[in-house]
């Protein structure tokens, strides 16, 4: 996978924004609230995404992911290698990201960005 694959699935996603945060991370969000950072200069690229709490546990225990160090009490995971997984992996997990974050989202905000 490269991050220019990772950048062709998020955008693929209602009303989804990418933008640099930190100064090398490439961050994509949906209503301002962000479901994936990469870190494409980085050698590995890595990334960090949400993942659902019932399987977090089970996800931290594969090799190649942890639990983020800021945001990890927030479900969120780091992957220490964007290869270690494969489009269809990656599609899954973005959307599943994407969606955790927008569903939670201010009503408001959901209905004005048309996701509701």
């Amino acid at each position: 996978m490269t991050v220019e694959g990772l950048r062709k699935i998020s955008l693929e996603l209602p009303e989804v924004t990418e933008d640099i945060k930190w100064e090398d991370h490439l961050c994509f969000s949906v209503g301002d609230k962000m479901f994936l950072v990469t870190s494409p200069d980085s050698f590995p690229v890595t990334a960090s995404f949400k993942v659902p709490e019932d399987i977090f546990e089970e996800i931290i225990s594969i090799e190649g992911f942890a639990k983020h160090k800021y945001i990890g009490m927030y479900h969120w995971i780091q992957l220490d290698d964007i290869n270690r997984l494969n489009n269809k992996e990656w599609e899954q997990y973005i959307k599943e990201s994407y969606h955790l974050v927008a569903e939670k989202l201010p009503k408001k905000t959901r209905k004005d960005l048309g996701l509701i």
